[in-house]
């Protein structure tokens, strides 16, 4: 697996056929706000916050749901029937944990019915709205209110006084399973890309890298995958060896897919440190170049 002579080549096929079938796959990736990370210096009069669900981005087009990266998803017609024709962004998700289950039914093209109705789809925003988001929180509701499916909600949008009560609340979130919080600034326009409009707070960074080689296990795990060999957008090269199941070490993420990793942050060498594995990406590359690990939303 890790030999010198074969490992480039089967890199870079690998990665040529992921760029292909993503290529084939993709349309042009949706202008959406991505976050940045709090850091504790804001006024948080100024922000609205909301949990952070563990899901997978979609947004509805006014005709289709795309995901953040720009694939096609393909519910079922009673899943999206009634919906306005105008842009909506949210999340699809299940319940906490179960991130990759959401993930494989929204990559199964004729998922059955009954794998949808597990599905809820979370809205917390309107693309196309004309106002700033202290205005777009009601008009999140009323259109939700209007489009009246049980598995379509309004995410809670609610202020807090002061960082304990923002303490309380992600302690809240965290208690029964949650990833954190994600912090809206209310006098904000909807508006593609990262600035402090958005930001995350979460007990530890995440961001993406791209496989480059399986290693295998030895010991307990011989005849598994031990790490993986990655290698981030800005292109600094480490190995991930923990946060893995049994299963997913028996079918790790091939050469060439993108994995989202979480670590706490840098070591003196910029490498991010105790990284381990979170869950593969369905979507393919991040969207847009990271300048660092933790600008991933």
């Amino acid at each position: 697996m890790h030999s010198g002579h074969t490992k480039r080549p089967r890199f870079l096929i690998g990665v040529l056929l992921v760029l292909l079938a993503g290529a084939l796959a993709a349309a042009e990736p949706p202008p959406v706000t991505l976050a940045e990370r709090y850091d504790g210096q804001t006024d948080l009069a100024d922000y609205w916050v909301s949990e952070k669900y563990d899901g997978v981005r979609g947004y509805w087009t006014g005709t289709s749901l795309i995901t953040r990266g720009g694939t096609p998803i393909d519910p079922p017609a009673w899943f999206t029937a009634g919906w306005p024709d105008t842009p909506m962004d949210g999340e699809l998700w299940i319940d906490y944990g179960e991130f990759a289950r959401v993930s494989g039914i929204l990559r199964t093209h004729d998922a059955q019915d009954s794998d949808w109705r597990q599905i809820s789809y979370r809205v917390f925003d309107l693309p196309a709205h004309g106002g700033d988001f202290d205005k777009r929180v009601p008009a999140i509701r009323e259109t939700v209110a209007a489009i009246n499916q049980p598995w379509v909600v309004a995410i809670r949008q609610f202020k807090v006084e002061d960082t304990a009560a923002l303490d309380a609340a992600l302690d809240a979130v965290l208690a029964r399973g949650g990833e954190g919080l994600i912090l809206h600034r209310g006098d904000a326009p909807y508006r593609s890309g990262r600035s402090d409009d958005l930001l995350k707070l979460k007990p530890y960074d995440d961001a993406e890298a791209i496989v480059t080689a399986i290693n295998p296990g030895q010991g307990r795990l011989e005849g598994l995958m031990g790490s993986l060999d990655v290698r981030t957008p800005d292109g600094r090269e480490f190995a991930i060896g923990s946060g893995f199941t049994d299963a997913e070490r028996a079918e790790p993420p091939p050469v060439g897919s993108w994995i989202t990793y979480r670590y706490n942050g840098e070591t003196a060498t910029g490498l991010p440190r105790f990284a381990r594995f979170l869950r593969r990406r369905p979507d393919g590359p991040p969207p847009e170049p990271q300048s660092s690990p933790g600008s991933s939303e």
